[in-house]
């Protein structure tokens, strides 16, 4: 029993946080790829000089690699695989006993019933901006100071 407990400890300890940097740097694309955009914007500004460049650059093939190149979309695309691996990640501490979370089960309930104690439920108050057309500030509720029929 004891030796699978210290197993268990020793493999959340060799287990490491995901960190950002393995995924938006270390593979070999994502260094081409970040290298890559500012040789493109690089000739994206030149293109304003040189009539060559200005031809390409306002072509529909450039307006793709404006996306392609554009850091937001690399970061987007390479982040991708860090946010997965950073949601399946084991997590640290202890689970929650069922007593634990009967009791904040039985805490939300207790929430909810003296929310809605004396007050309409939400569709059908008019004070309530969750209520739509009913609203009263909607200018085309019925109940609007300003509606003129």
């Amino acid at each position: 029993m004891q030796a699978s407990h210290l197993s268990d400890a020793s493999t959340a300890d060799t287990v490491r946080e995901p960190v950002a940097r393995d995924w938006l740097w270390k593979p070999w694309y994502a260094k081409l790829w970040w290298a890559a955009i500012p040789v493109y914007w690089a000739g994206a500004a030149a293109s304003l000089k040189l009539p060559a460049l200005a031809e390409f650059y306002t072509s529909a093939l450039a307006g793709y690699l404006n996306m392609l190149f554009f850091p937001l979309t690399t970061l987007l695309v390479l982040g991708f695989g860090f946010i997965r691996a950073w949601l399946n990640r084991p997590l640290s501490g202890e689970p929650l006993s069922d007593e634990e979370i009967d009791e904040l089960e039985q805490m939300r309930m207790e929430d909810e019933h003296w929310e809605r104690l004396g007050r309409p439920h939400w569709s059908v108050d008019i004070y309530d901006p969750r209520s739509g057309g009913l609203y009263i500030g909607n200018p085309l509720s019925p109940q609007h100071p300003g509606r003129r029929d």
